[in-house]
């Protein structure tokens, strides 16, 4: 039987605290995978201690955890695929069993839901902000995921290597997400441990500013895997502030032949005309869209999946 080659993908950004522990959990875990830490322009002392820990280190210049993401997906080789935070809040010891559902289930992508161990481990503010978050992408890209935003995941060469991704910050998760929901590939979530940071390790992900980007960014992938749905919402918006404003000035015209609030009458036509433009580009963005997604589909299709890995 052939092992698969797996991969533990650790972006890192001032992790000195917890770094050499992600390490050698993830070592004592899985003796046979090879550890990437990528520093993302740490001011302390992470690519060091990493390196003394045993892991490979690498450098990403451009900021956030997407830009880092992107070129781990782009540079590491591997059959299989194990993204974690280096905050040492995930637990290793689970990333063994993550990786036999991901093959004996002959998924593509395996979630670690978080499950806190300890209070002050997930923050309120951030429970409540997944929540919310989950809830509204469920509802748009019908996901049936409790933690949308894990940053604990196993994954598939195949799903990795066709993931045209453009978040560069925290968004990362949910780009993931709505990917692979919509090239329609077999997923898992799984309860996994979720720790308090070590002392000295503080998070980088800022509740407001984080959490705005996150939802601009599922906005905007809605505009891009289901315009018709985004401008159609823009139509049935446009559609009723015209008829709102439209049919005073009808019902006068009728009654008296005449019309003399010409500036609204104008709006309300101005109106019209840009709901029925809305609907046109959906109608035809949605067109393209099928054929990226065929495109897209049939450059999944076309490596091995995750069954396959060890075949003799």
């Amino acid at each position: 039987m052939t092992a698969p080659r797996i991969a533990i993908l650790v972006p890192c950004y001032n992790e000195e605290a917890a770094i050499a522990t992600v390490v050698r959990d993830f070592q004592k875990a899985l003796p046979s995978a090879a550890i990437y830490v990528y520093d993302n322009n740490s001011r302390d002392r992470t690519a060091e201690i990493a390196r003394a820990a045993g892991a490979i280190v690498r450098h990403e210049p451009r900021k956030g955890k997407g830009n880092v993401v992107r070129r781990m997906f782009a540079d590491v080789e591997a059959d299989i695929y194990i993204l974690v935070d280096g905050d040492d809040t995930y637990d290793a010891s689970a990333a063994p069993m993550l990786v036999n559902r991901l093959i004996e289930d002959g998924c593509d992508i395996v979630s670690g839901r978080r499950v806190a161990t300890a209070e002050d481990a997930y923050r309120a503010g951030h429970v409540l902000g997944n929540k919310l978050l989950t809830g509204l992408t469920a509802l748009m890209f019908r996901v049936k995921l409790l933690d949308m935003l894990s940053g604990y995941r196993v994954m598939s060469r195949r799903f990795v290597k066709s993931f045209p991704f453009t978040a560069s910050g925290f968004a990362i998760e949910t780009e993931l997400t709505v990917h692979a929901v919509r090239m329609l590939v077999p997923m898992l979530e799984i309860d996994t441990r979720y720790k308090e940071r070590p002392v000295g390790s503080v998070s980088k992900l800022n509740t407001w500013g984080d959490g705005f980007r996150i939802l601009f960014t599922i906005a905007a992938l809605v505009r891009e895997e289901r315009p018709l749905t985004f401008f159609g919402t823009i139509f049935a918006a446009l559609f009723l502030l015209s008829v709102l404003f439209g049919t005073p000035v009808v019902i006068e015209y009728l009654h008296t032949g005449l019309v003399p609030r010409l500036p609204t009458a104008v709006l309300s036509t101005g109106l019209m005309l840009l709901a029925f433009l809305s609907l046109a580009s959906g109608l035809i963005l949605d067109t393209v869209t099928r054929g990226r997604w065929e495109a897209k589909r049939n450059s999944y299709l076309s490596m091995p999946g995750p069954q396959d890995l060890t075949a003799p």
